[in-house]
Parts: C-alpha cells; structure tokens; sequence
C-alpha cells in the first residue's frame, strides 16, 4: 500500500485505481474514510471483507454536489433540503430512502442509505475526478477506533488497501451526525459533529 500526497497528478491515479475496483483511504472533516465506487458490487464485497464488516451495517456514501443524489436516493424529500441548505457541506449524513437499484451493502437491507457532502477539500477535489458518490466508511478495522492520519490508516491496514491519501491530520474525536428523514419526520441515528438539538433547532425556525 502506497501512501501519497494530494496533487492533481495523485488524486488522478487515485481516482483511476478506483474506477478499476480499488480501495482508497483518504481524509474527510471527521476521520479517515475508505472509499470505493458504490456501484462497484465487487469493490464493496472487498470493502466489507477488508473492514471486517458485518453484512447488515450500512455504508454511507459522499457526493460531489446535490446533483448526485438522484443516483442514490428515490426522492429529496423537502425537509432534507432544508438540512442540506443548512448543514452542507458538513458533518451531517442524512439517511434517506434508497432507490431499488443500490445495492444492498450500501444499504445494510434497510431499504435507506446515508449521504454526505464533505467540506474537506481533498475529499471535494477525489469526488470532482471520480464524478459520481464514494463510499467514505470509517478507516479502522470494525469496532476499532477510526484512522485520524495516514499512518494510523497504514497501521490498521497494511497492505490491504491500494493507496492512502494523505491530507495531514483529521479531526477525529467525533463522527458525523446521522440523521434519518422520512417524510416530514426525523430521527437522530447517532450524534456526533453537529448537535441534534441545532438540527430541530433549523427544522422549528423553518416549519419543517
């Protein structure tokens, strides 16, 4: 496993290497994350097998811009924009019904998927060449502690992955917040960077 730097020149073999199927390690504004191509059914078998994963944990997935998430999800649903408006990009990952097409490891079986527009310019810039969603699950081992650098990626990984991206140091300490929308509802799955109480705080301000 290569570790590299985040020129155009690498972000290019990057990006190639995932479009054949590869795994990519590279930073987000929370931790770490292992990016594959979601449509890749071979690249997210390896993804799970690699992690440790078990079949029924969902993977969340980035996008370059609002435009991607038709290819991801059935419908916008209003409240979602609403949060998205407000909180991207950023450390909110909005759980939303999945189209019947994704595949059922992204999905974990729950018919949804987790979706995120990170502000992180290494992650902006691996998604622009990708064009189109990555997958950006945690760097570690499942049940292990997330990879805040490249090196602790290298330690968890080895030679299991195909590159590190490395962007410096993360974050870490807190995930994104996971949040659920279904219809006019929405539930907190896990707190993290942004509070719950900031995101009910948006949804009263604007009626959703």
């Amino acid at each position: 496993m290569k570790i590299v730097g985040s020129s155009d020149r690498e972000l290019a073999q990057a990006v190639s290497l995932l479009r054949a199927g590869g795994i990519v390690a590279f930073p987000t504004e929370t931790y770490y994350g292992l990016a594959v191509d979601p449509f890749n059914e071979q690249a997210l078998t390896r993804l799970f097998r690699v992690k440790g994963r078990p079949a029924a944990k969902p993977i969340l997935v980035l996008v370059a811009d609002q435009g991607q998430i038709d290819l991801l999800v059935v419908e916008i649903i209003p409240v979602a924009v609403q949060l998205m408006d407000r909180f991207w990009p950023g450390p909110l990952t909005l759980v939303l019904p999945a189209r019947s097409d994704i595949s059922p490891l992204l999905t974990g079986g729950t018919g949804t998927v987790g979706v995120r527009l990170s502000p992180h310019p290494t992650a902006a810039a691996l998604l622009r060449g990708m064009g189109g969603p990555l997958t950006a699950t945690s760097a570690n081992l499942s049940g292990k502690v997330p990879a805040a650098t490249a090196e602790e990626v290298l330690a968890a990984f080895g030679g299991a992955l195909d590159l590190v991206i490395d962007g410096g140091r993360t974050p870490g300490k807190m995930a994104s917040t996971l949040v659920r929308v279904s219809g006019d509802q929405v539930s907190c799955l896990r707190e993290g960077r942004i509070a719950f109480a900031e995101i009910q705080q948006v949804l009263g301000a604007t009626g959703g």
